[in-house]
């Protein structure tokens, strides 16, 4: 078999028994990495170590890994303003966390006959926030429901590296208070 050392350098081609003994003798685990080349390759390495290694990679492309979450605001036609407002407050909020937002308006009884009021609500909530989302989907009837989705302009993980900086820097500031008033 081809011994590969504990740091890449090539040992050479020994007989299995003697690659046993030298891993023996150095404390290490003799891996086989690719068994069906002529001669197989073997790879002097700490086994555990490298699992650890490999599960620490794993964790972290876990972590960055965005997975997209698409939050539902429900609203009528004949929406209050006031409540409106409150609406549109939740749809920024989820927008600036880089999340999608199905926003969907619910008609019933007569108002399913007036189409336009649900689609000009939504306009205007597109306009209203315009710089932190676009419409992904163009609002179209749904039965009773007429649906619209809109996407943020920024990434998930733009907008979490984003919240997190602004957590840090609050920490620091709320750190760097008690230091100032002690000094005094």
């Amino acid at each position: 078999m081809r011994l590969v050392g504990p740091n890449g350098e090539q040992v050479g081609i020994v007989r299995v028994e003697d690659a046993l003994r030298l891993a023996d003798e150095s404390g290490l685990d003799l891996v086989e990495v690719a068994p069906m080349a002529k001669p197989p390759v073997a790879k002097l390495m700490d086994f555990g170590k490298y699992k650890y290694e490999a599960a620490v990679k794993a964790r972290e492309a876990r972590k960055n890994q965005v997975n997209t979450v698409i939050k539902e605001i429900k609203l009528r036609p004949k929406i209050d303003p006031h409540d409106y407002g409150t609406k549109r407050g939740h749809v920024e909020r989820f927008l600036r966390a880089g999340d999608k937002v199905k926003v969907t308006i619910m008609f019933r009884g007569r108002e399913q006959s007036r189409p336009e009021l649900g689609r000009r609500l939504l306009e205007r909530l597109a306009t209203d926030i315009t710089e932190l989302g676009y419409i992904e989907s163009a609002p179209k009837q749904d039965g009773r429901n007429m649906i619209m989705v809109i996407a943020p302009t920024k990434k998930k993980s733009e907008a979490k590296a984003e919240q997190r900086r602004a957590r840090d820097a609050a920490a620091q500031q709320s750190a760097r208070a008690p230091q100032a008033s002690a000094a005094e």
